[in-house]
């Protein structure tokens, strides 16, 4: 009805099968060289509603994503462009000569989006999940503590309790809360960054919110899907230092603990929804067992 150019009577359907997410994603394929991704999303989760308008919004600020077709808000249906299926994380075998262009691709955007000034950011505050506070920071301390070292690792429930009241775990909530915030994917990984012609596009940026440019960059620098040498990391924080240093925006001498103290947020936040997508909702995931190391980076 609303692609009335398509012959229906060639369209095959395809489910994707890929990550945790509680929306179902199919690949419509209309003809050799045309197809289409169908989402289905949950209509009782707020945040999958303001997906449309968010998509529009960072269309409108030039920030690449797939571009909106149709929106059934009554089905929870959105029709949107196939950007194909490579990823970032499927050139995680490449060498770092061909992945640091798809990376630094990747960074332009997201520079894009953290630079845009707090007025234009207004505009979609009621089409967005709450900041980054002090509240969120400690819920992902407690999420890490509750499914992965609860759930996963099996230590007791006093052991987790003494572990999670740490002072010093309520400080770092603390400090980053008070920081200030620009606009954040929320979820800045490899697998929620498509390759089109050698360009980076966001995807999956539903939970984009208020918080810290260095939770995003923490998120794709420590990346528990893709491992990241330190001297590939340092390449990265200098390409996104300089381009914010281009852009008239001065990285202080706070960035480096900051983005510590995020990657520690994330990693925590990660290992925590592989204990509890694996443990309570069943999903067979590959990345819970190769998740058990990245505890030795948060104690690193």
């Amino acid at each position: 009805m609303h692609f009335p150019l398509l012959d229906i009577a060639d369209i095959k359907i395809r489910p994707i099968e890929k990550g945790g997410s509680d929306r179902k994603f199919y690949r419509i394929r209309c003809s050799p060289d045309q197809t289409l991704i169908l989402v289905k999303y949950n209509l009782e989760r707020e945040e999958n509603r303001h997906y449309v308008e968010i998509a529009k919004f960072l269309e409108a600020h030039g920030i690449r994503a797939p571009k909106i077709y149709f929106h059934d808000a009554t089905e929870g249906l959105i029709w949107i462009e196939d950007m194909g299926e490579q990823d970032l994380y499927s050139y995680r075998g490449d060498s770092w000569l061909v992945r640091r262009t798809f990376y630094e691709s990747a960074l332009d955007e997201i520079i894009k989006l953290h630079g845009l000034p707090e007025s234009v950011c207004l505009e979609m505050k009621e089409h967005l999940p709450a900041e980054f506070n002090a509240a969120l920071y400690r819920w992902e301390q407690r999420y890490f503590f509750n499914n992965c070292v609860g759930r996963y690792f099996r230590v007791s429930e006093s052991q987790r309790k003494e572990l999670a009241a740490l002072p010093s775990l309520r400080e770092i909530a603390k400090r980053l809360a008070s920081l200030p915030r620009v606009l954040v994917h929320r979820d800045f990984q490899s697998q929620n960054i498509i390759i089109q012609n050698r360009q980076a596009n966001l995807i999956d940026f539903q939970g984009m919110r208020p918080g810290l440019a260095e939770y995003d960059l923490a998120s794709l620098l420590f990346d528990p899907y893709v491992e990241l040498s330190s001297a590939e990391r340092s390449e990265l924080i200098k390409y996104y230092r300089q381009k914010q240093a281009d852009n008239g925006r001065t990285v202080d001498e706070q960035f480096d603990d900051t983005l510590q103290f995020c990657a520690m947020q994330r990693l925590m936040q990660a290992l925590g929804a592989y204990g509890f997508l694996g443990l309570v909702r069943g999903h067979e995931y590959r990345h819970l067992m190769e998740a058990r190391g990245a505890p030795r980076v948060l104690l690193g």
